[in-house]
């Protein structure tokens, strides 16, 4: 069994890693997909690998929101009522999901090394909301898809380059230990996408691309997969290169969306990384 019809690696093919794009797929009936099985994962999985709290959230929120009483294993049992947002993060850590993780990350890789190079540190995380939920306004500093695989969401993606969408300071805080939640301003609605996704379809999210996400009428089940290159390793460095000029006093122009734009930023981070510099 494949994890993407052919069709859907065509898709992905054209639009990786730039171009937000909605492809199919099929892991809607996937037997580790079902509640069940996420409940009992979030049983096993360390509890610094969960994350759970109200589902109705802002857009846009400063820090983590307060953790609700109920267990997340109990909140993925009930998730139809009991109006609670559940993170698993890094769920490879359980050889199952380590193997579903690395079937679809196989099934890319000819889509993806030939543009940015190397897989890096693969990921996966589940996300199981209940009914209008929302997950606030950030960024990711991975190569993402999204799979939905029950219910229903809008991601409302924003420019990855775009200085109002996301000012080069916020990249900087982030990538030298900052949060990755980003100040929302209403008049930031206007430049943003909205992308449906129904069960048996994924989404690609550009590194570091502001979004956020409204679940729908019904309960959701998400499944993100996630990797690293170096292109996103530059792009990441050069920020926080960035950020050791801009204490310094200078106004350091942005990096750009490609590693030749970002090596030498890049490279004068990791050598300061190696000196202590943080």
């Amino acid at each position: 069994m494949t994890c993407l019809p052919p069709r859907a690696f065509e898709t992905f093919a054209a639009a990786y890693p730039e171009r937000p794009t909605v492809f199919d797929h099929e892991l809607c009936h996937h037997p580790l997909m079902t509640l069940e099985a996420l409940a009992a994962l979030a049983e096993r999985l360390p509890p610094s690998c969960i994350e759970h709290a109200a589902a109705e959230q802002p857009i846009g929120i400063d820090g983590k929101p307060p953790v609700p009483a109920i267990s997340p294993a109990d909140a993925i049992r009930t998730i139809d009522t009991c109006g609670i947002w559940v993170a698993l993060t890094f769920i490879e850590q359980d050889p199952a999901y380590h193997a579903l993780l690395m079937q679809v990350i196989d099934e890319l890789r000819p889509a993806i090394e030939p543009r940015t190079g190397r897989i890096h540190k693969p990921a996966a995380f589940v996300f199981v909301t209940s009914p209008g939920g929302t997950t606030p306004y950030h960024f990711d500093p991975e190569h993402n898809i999204l799979l939905q695989i029950r219910g229903s969401k809008v991601m409302t993606q924003f420019p990855a380059a775009d200085s109002a969408c996301s000012p080069g300071e916020a990249h900087e805080a982030y990538h030298t230990g900052g949060p990755r939640e980003l100040h929302w301003r209403d008049e930031l609605a206007a430049a943003g996408t909205d992308f449906a996704l129904f069960p048996g379809q994924g989404l690609i999210v550009p590194v570091m691309a502001p979004h956020y996400v409204r679940t729908g009428p019904q309960a959701s089940i998400s499944l993100s997969i996630t990797w690293r290159s170096e292109w996103s390793y530059a792009e990441a460095d050069a920020h926080a290169f960035n950020a050791v000029l801009r204490r310094a006093g200078l106004r350091p122009s942005r990096p750009g969306r490609w590693p030749a734009q970002n090596r030498a930023k890049a490279f004068g981070w990791r050598a300061l990384k190696k000196l202590g510099v943080r």
